[in-house]
């Protein structure tokens, strides 16, 4: 029975949201960078000239013609908190390759160049430039299913975070405004639990979410919010190998050694809203989970510290479950 502490890495082949260039000859693809506003969309072909369309379905779809002449066009643009959902979408849905990139990386990479003014035409060329040299990964289409998930996790979680601030000036509050901060609690406590039923009720009406979720919370510790954020915010559980989700999530320690210099490894970026369910999830089975409680106290054990021990129980979690997904026939150790 395989040893759920010791894992061997996966041998599926990538999917498209870490596929590697191909080593073929293939015609070579026509970068266009896309700035992103909440109004408009500045696009370049060439680099050079610079066109605008408004950030609404009329002109997605006039963005769509306009890049037609181009059969190997591959969009960049950078994530925005949402205003590049829709044009990705209808991007993704006209087969045109699109990468969705780290602003924080594309301004690294313009203050490189030496490029300090900004416009949104400049930034749509950085873009271009940017695509061309570092060519970044494809976006993957997510299932509409997912997306739905995530919206309304999207939602849980503002709801979660409006009542923990009603809930701190209440502690606060005179009398004439308690009353009506009590009325906020009370509506948003009942928004919290239509919200978790609604999620409950879309991954149940969903074969596939369905299956994927109860293949996850086989792994004592993963409970019902850990298997929907992973099914909603990491489409590519099952699917890459083990350290590229780590990364992916911000749970791979990061050498930082120069010369004879050795300074302590760190994790830092990736996904925080998976890395902080995960966090807690991983608490969890420190504590009702025999095998990884025991993998925890070895590490305590070792010298490391408590963080320490627990972001590398977090990421034997992370491959434990990526390898559920991938694998059919992997069984957990008893």
């Amino acid at each position: 029975m395989p040893d759920l502490v010791k894992l061997e890495p996966l041998t599926e082949p990538p999917s498209s949201h870490c596929k590697m260039e191909p080593t073929n000859p293939q015609p070579e693809a026509t970068y266009v960078g896309l700035d992103i506003a909440k109004d408009r969309l500045d696009y370049t072909v060439d680099g050079v000239r610079a066109a605008h369309v408004p950030n609404t379905p009329a002109g997605h779809k006039r963005l769509r013609e306009a890049l037609r002449p181009f059969p190997q066009a591959r969009v960049v643009c950078e994530a925005t908190g949402g205003y590049e959902r829709a044009v990705v979408a209808t991007l993704l849905l006209a087969k045109i390759e699109v990468c969705v990139v780290n602003p924080g990386r594309v301004r690294a990479f313009a203050r490189a160049e030496g490029l300090l003014a900004k416009t949104d035409r400049l930034d749509a060329a950085l873009l271009r430039r940017f695509g061309q040299k570092v060519q970044p990964r494809w976006h993957a289409p997510m299932d509409p299913a997912a997306v739905a998930l995530r919206e309304l996790l999207d939602y849980r979680r503002q709801v979660s975070d409006q009542l923990v601030a009603v809930r701190n000036r209440l502690e606060l509050a005179g009398p004439l405004l308690r009353g009506r901060l009590l009325g906020q609690v009370e509506f948003l406590q009942k928004e919290l639990i239509e919200a978790a039923r609604l999620i409950e009720e879309h991954i149940a009406h969903d074969d596939t979410l369905r299956g994927k979720a109860e293949r996850l919370r086989e792994l004592k510790g993963a409970g019902p919010v850990l298997a929907a954020t992973l099914l909603a915010y990491l489409p590519e559980l099952g699917q890459i190998d083990d350290p590229q989700l780590s990364s992916l999530v911000g749970v791979a320690p990061y050498a930082h050694d120069s010369g004879r210099s050795q300074r302590p490894r760190h994790v830092r970026g990736g996904r925080a809203v998976v890395r902080q369910i995960l966090y807690m999830a991983a608490l969890a089975a420190t504590r009702h989970n025999p095998i990884l409680g025991a993998f925890y106290a070895r590490l305590i054990a070792a010298g490391k510290l408590p963080m320490v021990a627990l972001v590398a129980v977090m990421r034997k979690m992370l491959h434990v479950l990526n390898r559920l997904l991938a694998d059919p026939h992997f069984v957990l150790a008893q």
